[in-house]
């Protein structure tokens, strides 16, 4: 009878608590869920500090040229800054053609622009619109790749066309199509493959195989494979010039100090290479979330540190002969601070 009666008191707890447990899980739920994908996802609730930093919107338009501070820019002894080309709103990444060409993506807008050197002028002119995203974008043989959220296109014989340029025809659609992290930085390597990463779907993500990674495929889309996985966010990346190796810049996650972790810059020395996000970041932090079971010895450690919350953008090794010997075979590396 003990026994037979002690069950269903045990049910009646049971019960009790889970339903306790559930009322206040729903309690603490904000009212108005973020999207999926946003950068305030994870930002620590109740702190002062944390809730007055969010991301900052563009200006829905360019800046006039007399309105760009230029002079408040401080380079080196012997160096000069100046503007190339004004008018473009959103302009993020950058191509040069064969013929002296500057093409120009936009992360947020649905253009991408042509710098056009003409008689000692230059034009501005729209090459692409009604585009998604069309951060990326690549130059090779007279064809210029682009690279939208959830697909790349090429325009072929371009700068034969800047004045009646053709539509892009799409090369590749086997992208994911989330907003977080969705805009693409493109390379052309020495290997004559077109270089496409996946960010991380989030702030920082258990995701799927299908993100956080960094694939090559052919230059008309074909034979895609992953050559670095581990990778939360890169927005800049190129080849050694004497070792062809690869090298990328990653952005760290957020949320977790002001301090730590700082974003990254990686090389890859073999394909596969998985670089740690979001198990461990800067090569010897472990996640708080996702880390545990993980050791940051699993993973290629990144080659330098770049500072937290840098947001370490285009990178470039230098191979003119305009600047100082020093300079040859240097990276070069664009950040937003």
């Amino acid at each position: 009878m003990k026994i037979r009666s002690s069950a269903p008191r045990s049910l009646v707890l049971a019960g009790a608590f889970f339903g306790v447990f559930t009322f206040h899980a729903a309690a603490q739920q904000p009212a108005n869920p973020l999207p999926p994908g946003s950068p305030l996802i994870g930002r620590p609730a109740d702190n002062e500090a944390a809730a007055k930093l969010a991301p900052v919107a563009p200006p829905p338009i360019p800046a006039a040229l007399d309105k760009l501070p230029t002079a408040k820019l401080k380079v080196p002894a012997g160096f000069n800054i100046e503007v190339y080309a004004a008018g473009m709103a959103n302009a993020r990444s950058l191509a040069e053609g064969d013929k002296g060409t500057v093409f120009v993506g936009s992360r947020l807008v649905d253009k991408v622009y042509a710098v056009a050197n003409k008689d000692g002028k230059r034009a501005v002119k729209v090459l692409a619109s009604g585009l998604y995203r069309p951060n990326g974008v690549a130059f090779k043989n007279g064809t210029l790749y682009i690279a939208e959220l959830s697909k790349v296109s090429k325009i072929e014989k371009v700068e034969d066309n800047l004045d009646s340029p053709p539509k892009p025809t799409m090369i590749y659609d086997n992208l994911p199509k989330d907003e977080a992290h969705g805009w693409k930085f493109i390379g052309i390597g020495p290997d004559n493959k077109l270089y496409v990463p996946v960010g991380q779907p989030g702030n920082n993500v258990l995701h799927d195989d299908a993100h956080g990674q960094i694939r090559r495929m052919n230059l008309d889309g074909t034979g895609a494979e992953v050559v670095a996985l581990g990778v939360r966010n890169t927005v800049g990346f190129d080849w050694n010039p004497e070792t062809k190796q690869l090298y990328f810049t990653d952005n760290g996650r957020d949320w977790m100090s002001e301090d730590v972790p700082q974003d990254e810059l990686n090389r890859v020395t073999k394909v596969g290479e998985n670089f740690g996000a979001p198990y461990c970041y800067q090569g010897n932090i472990s996640d708080p979330e996702f880390g545990w079971g993980h050791s940051c010895s699993e993973f290629t450690p990144p080659v330098g540190l770049m500072g937290p919350h840098s947001a370490s953008l285009g990178m470039r090794f230098y191979t003119g002969s305009m600047f100082p010997k020093s300079y040859k075979n240097a990276i070069s590396v664009a950040r937003h601070r």
